[in-house]
């Protein structure tokens, strides 16, 4: 009975969830000259190969620093969901720590780690009869009002996406219409007990309790501004290293279009707007790039506040101020304690 006790118990991990330009490249290479990990990357757009600027992939040197895992496994035409990302990463927490080493995963896609912590329903297929039918409606009342409609039927869903954001609207509706229910309602706990069989059951202290397997750290900042200014920054200097360049060269392969959710990451989606754009205009009427940055960056804004929404629906989270001038080693003390409870 012991020894079957032992084998229930769930594999520890670190997890290092925060919104876009909040350090968390950083923050989880000081965790690595720390402590003997690997990396799995909770992000939908570091999934993809050749999207390396407008990602803000790590460098080769930061890939080295520790093994990665979930980086370049898809090419750009090729979707990967957060069923597939949850499936993967518990693969990798199991393998990882069969190696003897520590599961770190960092990301800021959200609905990865609720799909890891909580599990998703299943939920149906596309089918494209219903999803024609909604473009159909889109093409006539425009996106903005599928969204309002989105509102009526799934106000949970509709709260966290943009009235633009097509390709997850057209999702939503979609879902709603083949089920009865709403997209959120997929996004749900599916049993405690499966729950705390695969990460443990979150706890009152913050972590978890089943031995607190799991330790959820999450990078938010104090002054919204500071941020701001972060993402400002770094979309220039994308920019500066070839943003452009490298979504025209998405662009010329052929097999892509604007939809695919690839081209749809912040950044990309705009960029490619861009150049349809510059592709219809005549030379006199180049479209300014300010247009091009000002868009992106109100984007990634949004991206960032939907990111800290998604946060502040996980209680168990252990909160460090990314804009605090000790923000690494608070949260290299949480690690180190969180390591050193569990040897």
């Amino acid at each position: 009975m012991e020894r079957l006790a032992h084998l229930e118990v769930p594999p520890r991990y670190v997890a290092l969830a925060g919104p876009t330009a909040s350090g968390k490249t950083a923050v989880a290479l000081a965790i690595a000259r720390q402590h003997d990990v690997e990396i799995i990357s909770v992000d939908s757009a570091l999934v993809y190969r050749g999207m390396d600027i407008g990602t803000a992939k790590p460098t080769a040197d930061e890939l080295a620093a520790a093994p990665h895992h979930l980086i370049n496994i898809r090419d750009p035409s090729q979707p990967y969901s957060a069923a597939e990302f949850a499936s993967d990463a518990r693969a990798l927490i199991t393998d990882i720590t069969a190696r003897g080493k520590l599961p770190l995963l960092v990301g800021g896609t959200m609905l990865y780690f609720k799909a890891l912590f909580d599990g998703l329903d299943d939920m149906p297929q596309a089918d494209p009869a219903v999803r024609a039918q909604i473009e159909r409606e889109a093409q006539q009342a425009g996106w903005p009002a599928m969204h309002a409609a989105l509102a009526l039927a799934d106000p949970v869903t509709a709260a966290r996406l943009a009235p633009a954001d097509s390709q997850r609207i057209a999702r939503a509706l979609e879902v709603f219409r083949l089920t009865g229910r709403p997209l959120s309602s997929f996004h749900t706990t599916k049993t405690i007990a499966a729950h705390a069989s695969s990460t443990g059951v979150a706890g009152a202290n913050g972590l978890n309790s089943c031995g607190a397997h799991r330790l959820l750290i999450a990078l938010e900042p104090l002054d919204r501004s500071w941020l701001h200014q972060r993402i400002s920054q770094r979309f220039d200097a994308m920019l500066s290293h070839g943003l452009l360049d490298e979504v025209q060269a998405l662009r010329r392969r052929g097999d892509l279009h604007a939809n695919l959710p690839a081209m749809r990451c912040v950044g990309y989606r705009q960029a490619w707007q861009y150049l349809d754009a510059l592709q219809a205009s005549p030379v006199a009427a180049t479209p300014p790039l300010a247009e091009l940055r000002e868009t992106a960056v109100a984007a990634t804004r949004q991206l960032a506040k939907r990111q800290l929404t998604w946060l502040r629906a996980m209680p168990e989270r252990r909160i460090v101020d990314c804009d605090g001038p000790d923000a690494t080693q608070q949260v290299l003390r949480l690690v180190g304690a969180f390591v050193k409870d569990l040897s």
